[in-house]
């Protein structure tokens, strides 16, 4: 099908942590195909797999040791094939994970680099002398803390590495790495994968000079305990090289049939715009960044972002989420926003089901699941670790998959890599199942209201001049077209409706004489029309 992506619902499943089938404790391969159903029957269209390839987990397979091998605790090969293979079954496109910009410091081809400057892979890895001081040779941050660069005394020189110490950089700037890279992906599209999710996508280049990056611009309120945002990432990240590197993989993908990609900006400075930057003709299909997984909850700011997009980059293509497995979900970040933890669960489910664009829902979404409260004792995230207590880690939203309410909520018969504390136990999907009313019954109704919805697909977005707390935009035009109102306050609101037809899909709002009633975090899909007016409440 011919650009299924656009506009399509990827769900995603972080592996150590979907279902345990071999009793270990740790997701795995088999534990996901087992449970695809459960994707499928939600009514998404793409299941997005973070790494599951061989790695000694240092930061949880993301750090790479071998990039065409799967790693042993979560299965193998054949294992893979049968995961693929089910989920075509069932209808579902599978998208994994690409971590491309680094890898472990056991690859074998880092192992070849740091023995000496003269070997076949010297030159894959960002590799500087020292100042004459001995210092690094700029002042570049590491995301988990400290320098970006590390001594080696085999090579005398310091090599690049932008997350872990143990996680060097490849040096793009190598023909070699890049034609290396290639390669990679197309042993996966051989294999049969429908498309790539690109880990920090804007990381794969370095600026050749090594210039110092500014201090960050934005007005700061006082130190942050991660002083990475401290900076501007002008010299870094960000290099007009990575673009053309963009091309490369389209035109890779461009040789397979029905193939997507997806990336991801991390950015603290203009993502929007390198969003549309990133997806436009010829290079990435879709790209999203953490602009909505933050604690910001208002009406402004998401139209303030959805119209940024589509201003810069009309040709662009978004894929918005409000979670995943780096970031504190958002019933908890936004909790304080909830009539009760429920009704923000469905009211966020419309809203982000709504918007123009591709959608992405991070596993557990669908329960209203919230973030799990860990001691210091329970963290294996080396960034949870390194800056407790604040900023909090990702351990927290990592926690296992809660299918029943027995004993680990179903994840597994042996003790999981992380706990299954009683809040999220109470959440599980089996007794969602059985709940009429359930978020997880809202998520199915929405996507498949989606579906069957061409405007929610492709409409366009024509925004509504309403005051706050209400969020009110119209997707498409003409007869098929959808009035999409949200209530993001706990009081009920009221609006004066007119030239319209009813309300239509799962909304949580009354329309009667021309007057839409929303309850404290209720929204409302009405067909047709576009004015809207306002009318308080007597």
């Amino acid at each position: 099908m011919a650009e299924w992506w656009r506009g399509a619902v990827t769900y995603q499943v972080y592996p150590r942590s979907f279902q345990d089938d071999n009793g270990d404790g740790v997701g795995d391969l088999p534990g996901i195909t087992r449970r695809l159903g459960h994707i499928a029957d939600l009514g998404c269209d793409a299941v997005w797999l973070s790494p599951f390839f061989t790695s000694p987990m240092l930061d949880m397979g993301y750090d790479v040791s071998d990039y065409t091998g799967v790693d042993p605790v979560f299965g193998t090969l054949a294992d893979f094939d049968a995961l693929l293979a089910r989920a075509h079954a069932l209808g579902l496109r599978v998208i994994i994970d690409q971590v491309l910009s680094h890898c472990s410091d056991q690859h074998p081809f880092f192992t070849e680099s740091r023995q000496n400057r003269t070997n076949p892979k010297a030159d894959w890895f960002v590799w500087v002398d020292p100042k004459h001081d001995g210092c690094p040779p700029n002042n570049w941050i590491s995301v988990f803390g400290g320098s970006c660069w590390q001594w080696d005394a085999r090579r005398k020189q310091y090599y690049l590495h932008n997350f872990l110490t143990q996680q060097p950089d490849f040096n793009y700037h190598n023909p070699e790495v890049v034609d290396y890279m290639e390669s990679v992906l197309r042993f996966w599209l051989d294999r049969g994968v429908d498309g790539f999710r690109f880990d920090t996508v804007n990381y794969f280049y370095h600026d050749a000079k090594l210039r110092d990056n500014p201090a960050d611009f934005r007005v700061k309120k006082g130190t942050e305990a991660n002083p990475y945002g401290m900076q501007y990432h002008q010299f870094s990240k960000n290099q007009p090289e990575n673009l053309a590197w963009m091309e490369r993989i389209r035109r890779v993908m461009d040789a397979y049939d029905d193939r997507a990609t997806v990336g991801e900006m991390g950015e603290n400075h203009h993502a929007i715009r390198m969003m549309g930057e990133y997806t436009e003709a010829g290079r990435l299909h879709q790209c999203y960044s953490f602009e909505l997984m933050g604690y910001e909850f208002t009406p402004a700011f998401f139209r303030g972002k959805i119209e940024e997009f589509f201003a810069g980059a009309p040709k662009g293509w978004p894929m918005w989420a409000f979670s995943n497995h780096d970031v504190v979900r958002h019933v908890s970040r936004w909790k304080e926003h909830g009539v009760t933890q429920d009704a923000l669960a469905k009211l966020t489910a419309a809203m982000l089901l709504s918007f123009e664009g591709s959608v992405c829902l991070w596993q557990g979404e669908e329960l209203g699941q919230t973030d799990t409260v860990l001691a210091f004792e329970e963290l294996t995230d080396p960034q949870g670790i390194n800056f407790w207590p604040e900023p909090i880690g990702r351990d927290n939203t990592r926690t296992p998959m809660v299918w029943d309410g027995s004993a680990n909520g179903g994840f597994s018969v042996g003790k999981p890599w992380l706990p299954v504390k009683p809040p999220q136990l109470a959440r599980h999907v089996a007794a969602q199942e059985t709940e009429a009313e359930s978020v997880l019954h809202l998520y199915r109704k929405s996507l498949a209201f989606r579906r069957q919805t061409p405007a929610l697909i492709s409409g366009r977005s024509h925004f509504h001049d309403v005051p706050g707390p209400l969020l009110a935009f119209t997707r498409g035009d003409g007869l098929g077209a959808v009035i999409c109102i949200f209530n993001l306050g706990k009081t009920a609101q009221s609006l004066k409706v007119s030239g319209t037809g009813a309300l239509i899909g799962p909304s949580e709002a009354q329309l009667q004489g021309g007057v839409l009633d929303l309850p404290g975090n209720g929204w409302a899909w009405i067909s047709g029309g576009e004015a809207l007016s306002w009318h308080p409440l007597p």
